[in-house]
């Protein structure tokens, strides 16, 4: 049995009261002709049950206590195509479900299992096609009303009670974002170990895919970044095709993805093995900011506090290097900085690398709790401009890790990968 997912299912149980919750795992995907894209199960879904097939319906119903898990019968003939499935029996027994059915009996028993409930949580607007089939079960109930059956009166977003639980993060997932991070940090190793003047972005990129795959983490949480060069000031970066130049930087975001929880890092490092003298003074500007976000991660800080601190470290970066002028309180007054440094400090992260989750509550900044965990991502992208002195043109440096909020401040938990210069000059030298 999971426990930890079905302690996640009573823990939302006693949120909804005497509420019923319906949650679809998400749809396979066609690639092209009769392709598919590799299945990923929905996260919402992943949290509350642990279970990978496609095609499964979860419900909860708060009156019983009970959780019922819809999915795809066992059949021999289709798993010689496409591999193992549990069945209802197999699912209920290792995933630790009161009660599972196949899906061909969700017309009869859901509207059952929905009559005389005062509300029905679902994620509304999610997907359309389980809209309208959440609402085909309730006009099912509601041709009951002459029997006495009564249709739930009140609706309710079911991401709204979930993201609040994911934002903390249990024991189980945290030794999974860990794990996650500690192979996302090996790949990024690998890379600085195999970069050479010449390569191609793309035989970098290979490099990181290698070594998360050989450790059990089959696919990236995002699509990577291997931006060499200018290609470093596109954010987004995604052709990774470009031959690698000597005295160019190389930029790299990149994560894999194990048992759904993400992993998220971005190094900056020369292709060559030595940073020049202005890339040295473009990059301690940003390791100094990342550090300073890193600190203000702490419970009872808000949410704004790691990117208030870094601004002023990067502000001040780019008076003393001569991209801005004036002071570091009217750069950041006036947006000038956002020449340089365009995006926010980071973002939460767990089953997605984007996790759920309202960082402002009644319009106000929450604070840190312990079990929380966020990215810290500052950067600077200098791209030619009149006034930009061109010893520091097309340098995009970003410097990322995973952080871990504990109860006495935090745990960068990517921190594996080298990211003081001398380090990284250490390790691309073979030292």
């Amino acid at each position: 049995m999971y426990q930890p997912h079905a302690e996640r299912r009573n823990r939302l149980l006693s949120i909804m009261g005497d509420g019923v919750a319906l949650l679809s795992t998400a749809p396979e995907a066609v690639r092209n002709a009769d392709s598919h894209y590799p299945y990923r199960a929905d996260s919402y879904f992943l949290y509350l049950t642990g279970f990978i097939e496609p095609e499964a319906v979860l419900l909860l119903d708060g009156r019983s206590g009970k959780s019922v898990l819809f999915c795809r019968a066992k059949n021999p003939a289709m798993e010689i195509w496409d591999g193992f499935r549990h069945g209802p029996d197999g699912a209920r027994e290792a995933f630790g479900f009161d009660e599972a059915y196949p899906l061909d009996e969700m017309a009869e028993r859901i509207p059952d299992l929905l009559a005389d409930s005062n509300q029905l949580w679902w994620p509304l607007g999610h997907d359309e096609a389980f809209d309208r089939r959440v609402n085909r079960w309730l006009d099912s109930v509601r041709q009951r009303s002459r029997s006495g059956a009564r249709a739930p009166a009140h609706y309710g977003d079911l991401r709204a009670l979930l993201d609040e639980m994911r934002m903390v993060k249990d024991e189980a997932e945290i030794a999974l974002l860990r794990r996650a991070g500690d192979i996302s940090a090996v790949g990024h190793i690998k890379a600085m170990q195999a970069v050479r003047p010449g390569m191609f972005e793309y035989e970098v990129e290979a490099e990181i895919l290698r070594a998360f795959i050989r450790r059990g983490a089959r696919y990236p949480a995002y699509e990577s970044i291997v931006a060499g060069g200018a290609n470093a000031c596109t954010l987004h970066y995604a052709a990774n095709n470009a031959r690698l130049n000597d005295g160019e930087l190389l930029l790299i975001d990149a994560g894999c993805e194990l048992e759904g929880y993400a992993g998220d890092i971005t190094r900056t490092f020369p292709v060559g093995g030595r940073f020049s003298a202005a890339q040295r003074d473009v990059y301690q500007v940003v390791l100094a900011a990342e550090l300073a976000g890193i600190a203000a991660v702490r419970p009872g800080a808000l949410w704004n506090a790691p990117g208030e601190a870094a601004l002023k470290v990067l502000a001040q970066g780019m008076l003393d290097l001569g991209l801005l002028s004036g002071s570091v309180d009217g750069v950041i007054e006036s947006g000038s900085y956002r020449q340089f440094y365009m995006h926010g400090i980071g973002h939460m992260i767990g089953l997605d690398v984007h996790d759920v989750g309202q960082r402002k509550l009644h319009g106000q900044w929450r604070g840190y709790q312990p079990g929380m965990c966020t990215t810290v991502e500052p950067g600077l992208y200098i791209r030619p401009a009149p006034g930009v002195p061109e010893a520091f043109h097309n340098i995009g440096i970003r410097i990322e890790d995973d952080v871990l909020v504990t109860a006495d401040g935090n745990e960068v938990y990517t921190a594996a990968v080298p990211k003081q210069i001398d380090e990284i000059e250490a390790l691309m030298r073979g030292d």
